[in-house]
């Protein structure tokens, strides 16, 4: 065996299966883990110190050894060593193992009686890969056919519906904690202090100048009013500043320009706390009145319970 993979293929191979297995278990990040870790750097040279220091004994052990040997079983020794792969003794012995041939001298005893042609058949034993592969797959097939045709277990299409499913919830769950992956639809309306404070700060450094710092409005329209040109709400203040106004002549694209979503929602939170601020000489009022439709459909409701309790 040592014949067909000597040392300087045996260190070198087992060496980098260590490593490859170390860099595996461990976790070290987007770094290797022998330069994260430098103990492993460490245990890896010692390793490999070992590995050849292993093989120089083995080396040592086995010269010795053939001082030892008689003359004969040198010479076996020697004749075995001098054999191909196919001729080994090891090979041949885990070919019978794989096959369960019988000897070429044997095939008397094997030979059937049949003839087609002057083309005879041997009654040679099955592979026992080949047989223990056929008993397992005999196996597989009854549980499969219990598990889902009888069980009623999950298919692959069931599952993979199943997994989409799951991965929507899970990244609509994500997006409501994912700041930068805002968009119009997972917005919310901030009110806490910090918030509108920032969302001032960004105001006045970007919008003051068409919108004036109190939002009475200049070259952009009047903030602070009842009146909307492209709808109010937080939703729909967030998707005018992100990706712009009216086409030729509203406001540029604020995503296009550096904003990030959750600057944008702090500036479009403050926006809407200068709702009747009552700002000196404002601009008139452009677009038309926006009601915010599920605020009045849950008033409504309301209004319809009370009623029914009343009447009650």
């Amino acid at each position: 065996m040592k014949k067909f993979f000597p040392a300087y293929v045996r260190v070198p191979l087992i060496f980098f299966i260590g490593f490859a297995l170390m860099e595996y278990c461990i976790d070290s990040g987007d770094k290797p883990a022998f330069i994260k870790y430098p103990m492993v750097s460490v245990f890896l040279f010692v390793f490999l110190f070992i590995l050849i220091a292993i093989e120089i004994t083995l080396n040592a052990v086995n010269r010795l050894m053939y001082q030892l040997m008689t003359a004969e079983e040198r010479a076996k020794l020697d004749y075995e060593n001098s054999l191909s792969l196919q001729e080994s003794t090891w090979f041949k012995e885990l070919m019978q193992k794989l096959t369960k041939t019988q000897p070429i001298e044997k095939e008397g005893d094997l030979l059937l009686h049949h003839d087609y042609d002057g083309i005879k058949e041997l009654d040679n034993n099955l592979p026992p890969w080949w047989v223990y592969l056929f008993y397992i797959s005999i196996i597989f097939s009854v549980i499969y056919l219990v598990r889902f045709e009888i069980l009623g277990a999950d298919n692959q299409e069931m599952e993979l519906k199943k997994e989409m499913a799951q991965a929507k919830i899970d990244v609509d769950e994500y997006l409501k904690t994912a700041p930068d992956l805002m968009d119009e639809k997972t917005v919310v309306l901030l009110t806490d202090k910090e918030s509108l404070e920032a969302g001032k700060e960004i105001f006045t450094t970007n919008c003051a100048a068409c919108h004036r710092a109190d939002g009475g409005g200049q070259i952009g329209p009047n903030l602070t009013d009842d009146h909307w040109i492209l709808g109010g709400g937080i939703k729909n203040i967030f998707h005018t500043i992100t990706n712009g106004g009216r086409d030729g002549k509203g406001m540029v694209s604020w995503k296009t320009n550096g904003m990030k979503p959750k600057d944008i929602q702090k500036v479009a939170s403050y926006i809407l706390s200068l709702q009747g601020s009552g700002p000196k000489d404002p601009k008139e009022p452009e677009g038309e009145i926006w009601v915010d439709e599920s605020v009045t459909k849950k008033e409504t409701t309301v209004k319809i319970a009370d009623s029914t309790a009343v009447k009650k």
